[in-house]
């Protein structure tokens, strides 16, 4: 089981969020913390294998104390300015998952993480493959919800079908290859493209108007 500190300034919140995490299989919760005096103590009595950290913390910033934890640690806010997710990535957060956010999306994420560490505890050195593996699976499943009036299953369909793909695909093509209309394929493709999951090129041909195509960048 992989053991998870939850760290948030709200109890109603803490308390939901665990309640996620325990509906997640292999993860159970160590324990929480509301304060970033609570998160060092709790991490150093506890061990977790995991932290959900809050930036906004009462006593002191979570960022601030993200680089003492030594663990594990996925930032879970409502912080969206730029300099909190870039200094939370510089000060080693795996992940981050802006409120308010899904069960889906929190269990897509401990999900990825579970894999990765399965990926990297292992006493046999990584090779280059072995690294590239383990990244890719940390951020694996890391999607936005589905857009209103879109199907998750259509999404993933679409998804694996670029994903698979050894060259970029144009709307025309992933229409005719999933049998769906190619104006539904193109409004999937663009909400990927959006999303940041794929690439949109255009594709010069020998005559007539060039068209967008498609290539997975995950």
């Amino acid at each position: 089981m992989i053991r998870t500190l939850i760290v948030d300034d709200d109890f109603r919140v803490a308390g939901v969020h665990a309640g996620f995490v325990s509906e997640v299989p292999g993860f159970t919760v160590a324990g929480i913390a509301h304060t970033a005096a609570e998160a060092r103590a709790r991490v150093r009595g506890l061990a977790p294998d995991l932290v959900l950290l809050d930036v906004y913390l009462p006593d002191e910033p979570g960022l601030s104390v993200l680089p003492e934890l030594q663990t594990d640690t996925i930032v879970l806010s409502a912080a969206t300015d730029a300099a909190s997710v870039t200094a939370a990535i510089r000060a080693g957060a795996l992940n981050y998952l802006i409120k308010p956010f899904t069960t889906r999306q929190l269990s897509e994420r401990l999900t990825s993480y579970a894999r990765y560490r399965g990926l990297v505890r292992t006493e046999r050195p990584l090779n280059q493959d072995d690294v590239d593996r383990a990244f890719r699976a940390l951020h694996d499943q890391d999607r936005a919800a589905s857009p209103k009036g879109q199907s998750s299953a259509t999404a993933r369909l679409v998804s694996e079908r670029l994903r698979s793909s050894p060259a970029p695909l144009s709307a025309a093509e992933v229409a005719r290859e999933l049998g769906m209309a190619r104006a539904t394929a193109q409004r999937y493709l663009t909400a990927l493209a959006e999303s940041g999951a794929v690439d949109m090129r255009l594709r010069y041909g020998a005559t007539g108007r060039p068209e967008h195509e498609y290539v997975w960048v995950g």
